[in-house]
């Protein structure tokens, strides 16, 4: 039996409907079908328009009905997106002649009109039935929606958002798009009068198949899996004074937060971009006081409701490693034999017992994870480290300190010279060793290069796998900035015993001598 899901929503006037179908446009990706139906004039392209806007971040985007043209494509952000009027063809047979029989691939489909289909279009889709309703007004419209096959999962949680969202007060406000990440999460700005707003979608969603004795790669590493992580890690780290965002509501089942909006000022400027090094300096004060606290691993979550942060144990590092062998070197035209996946796996099993080692002077703290520019914000109204607002750590782990320290001082997304790295690097350890007479320094430098080579090894392997299974290929432009920065880290006494084996085994990306 398909699966299939029906609500009704009112629909007040145009901004109402706008704010429909951005909510919608905040949970598809590509490869899904809409369907726009209702009589002339009852805002099936209205709502369309509103969609493509949405999608294009341009408000005043000029988007022509196709009535005319049939089928209109656009390059949008996070996708491709055709834009149909079936009200000029004759039957089914023409779908072929304007490119949506068979649909495209990796495409969301917008088609209004579809009645004129006959039974063509799939099954898989979301059917939004628009008709005037006289009785609220010139402007009122009422949206029947309704999902069947796969897409009725869409349905119900478009439900769930807007439920949330009226609960919230933020049925009017205005939605206003935000890039995503390289997760299943999606954001939006809510525009209430004057205030703005963070709207968070989190689908719980682990990442791949159970192939990791039994989990999938989520949760063999840790990743976060829902929204609960973000929720009691927000609330630690503002309890120690770290600008995290504040959170106003939360629907911890279905996965929606609305937050604090830090604002849009970052840490580097230029183009290419490049770091500003006085915000990398306070971005790694706060690291350096952080890292001088004892934190726990046990958090509150909400009344009666607590949350263990997962230890960042050698298994899980050595999963992450593993995508090296699972996905880089297959795409540089490499099988690893049975033998140098054992050699390599060994050799990083006895290469992590330094940093994983538990030592009054080096113990675990939280470690954020993705603690680069992508992820911080500049807030110069407040004060000392709280001018850095951190958005991105529902990942954390307790583990060694050098690891944030390598997130910041090597940037995934940017280039970061070596002597803005090595000063970072000297800055972060003269803190630590003003907080703390025992703090051994030569120690922490070692476990600063293992751990960069750890997560630069991880990084090449996770940017061609989203290239090659997610179909994110602007990641691999990466990968030559990643490959610098794991060469800078084996060159440390601490790599020795890897050096060689990288030289045999690892080719370098494309387009790096």
């Amino acid at each position: 039996m398909t699966d299939r899901l029906t609500f009704t929503t009112a629909l007040a006037d145009e901004t109402a409907t706008a704010a429909l179908m951005a909510d919608l446009a905040l949970l598809i990706g590509p490869g899904v079908l809409i369907t726009l139906t209702g009589d002339l004039g009852a805002g099936k392209t209205a709502a369309a328009r509103a969609m493509i806007r949405y999608l294009a971040d341009e408000p005043e985007l000029d988007v022509p009905s196709p009535t005319f043209t049939l089928a209109q494509s656009y390059d949008l952000p996070s996708f491709q997106l055709v834009h149909a009027d079936l009200y000029r063809i004759s039957d089914a047979s023409e779908l072929e002649e304007i490119g949506l029989s068979p649909l495209p691939e990796a495409t969301v489909v917008l088609i209004e009109w579809p009645e004129r289909a006959g039974d063509a279009l799939p099954i898989d889709r979301i059917d939004i039935a628009l008709r005037h309703d006289p009785a609220e007004g010139d402007t009122a419209r009422s949206a029947v929606i309704t999902g069947t096959g796969t897409a009725a999962a869409i349905v119900a949680r478009l439900k769930a958002l807007r439920d949330f969202l009226a609960e919230a007060g933020h049925t009017r406000s205005r939605r206003e798009r935000m890039a995503g990440d390289a997760s299943t999460r999606s954001y939006a700005r809510l525009h209430k009068g004057e205030r703005v707003h963070i709207l968070m979608n989190s689908p719980k969603r682990p990442d791949g198949p159970a192939i990791y004795n039994g989990k999938p790669y989520s949760g063999a590493v840790h990743l976060a899996e829902d929204v609960r992580p973000f929720v009691a890690i927000a609330g630690a780290l503002r309890a120690r004074g770290i600008s995290a965002p504040k959170i106003n509501d939360a629907d911890l089942d279905h996965g929606f937060l609305i937050t604090e909006d830090l604002g849009r000022e970052g840490v580097i400027e230029g183009d290419p971009a490049r770091p500003i090094v006085e915000r990398y300096e306070a971005a790694t004060d706060l690291l350096a006081a952080l890292h001088a606290q004892d934190v726990p691993s046990v958090l509150p979550l909400a009344p009666q409701v607590n949350y263990t942060v997962p230890t960042f144990d050698v298994d899980a590092m050595l999963i992450e490693i593993g995508l090296m062998l699972e996905w880089y070197l297959p795409d540089r035209g490499v099988q690893p034999s049975q033998l140098q996946r054992a050699e390599f796996l060994e050799l990083w099993r006895e290469m992590l017992a330094a940093p994983l080692a538990t030592k009054p002077t080096s113990k675990a703290t939280w470690v954020i994870r993705d603690y680069h520019s992508p992820n911080l914000l500049w807030l110069p109204a407040r004060d000392g480290i709280a001018r850095v607002g951190v958005i991105d750590f529902q990942d954390a782990v307790m583990g060694p300190p050098a690891y944030d320290v390598v997130s910041l001082a090597q940037d995934a997304r940017i280039d970061v010279p070596a002597d803005v790295e090595q000063a970072l690097l000297q800055r972060y350890v003269a803190v630590r060793r003003a907080a703390r007479t025992d703090f051994d320094a030569d120690e922490f430098i070692a476990h600063y290069a293992i751990m960069s080579a750890q997560r630069n090894t991880r990084l090449l392997g996770t940017f061609a796998r989203l290239n090659r299974r997610d179909g994110k290929p602007h990641y691999l432009k990466h990968q030559p900035r990643i490959w610098d920065y794991l060469h800078r880290s084996l060159t440390h006494t601490a790599l020795d015993p890897i050096r060689d084996w990288y030289a045999a085994n690892v080719p370098p990306p494309a387009g790096v001598a």
